[in-house]
């Protein structure tokens, strides 16, 4: 078990700090007022990058330290699901190849949970 909880943490600060790349820009976006941006799904180009910017740098944080583990998953890899079959929908695999393996990354934190080391371990022996 003590495996376990590492390859947790390590997929965890992987993926959410990759994920915080992503998610910066748009962050900085948002943060100016420029609301511009792709509508893959009919939200509307302004709920679309406020999703993005949770999906992609806020959630992210949440994983890193461990908050919410489970929870925090899922928008990350509802937007990953979206830029692969939605956004890269008519591209070739190698565009749609990165996003899946986001994906899978976030999906595997979910099924794993977020281990001994993180803020949920912590909170729950309080």
């Amino acid at each position: 078990m003590v495996y376990t909880n590492l390859a947790s943490l390590i997929l965890r600060l992987s993926f959410g700090g990759m994920m915080l790349t992503h998610g910066w820009g748009k962050l900085n976006r948002l943060l100016s007022g420029d609301y511009s941006f792709a509508d893959p799904v009919g939200l509307g180009e302004t709920p679309t990058l406020i999703a993005a910017v949770l999906g992609e740098f806020v959630f992210p944080i949440f994983l890193i330290v461990g908050f919410k583990t489970r929870l925090s998953t899922i928008l990350p890899g509802l937007t990953m699901l979206v830029a692969a079959l939605v956004v890269h929908a008519d591209d070739p695999w190698g565009k749609k190849e990165f996003p899946l393996l986001y994906f899978f990354g976030f999906a595997a934190i979910f099924l794993l949970g977020s281990g001994k080391y993180s803020l949920d371990w912590k909170l729950k022996k309080v």
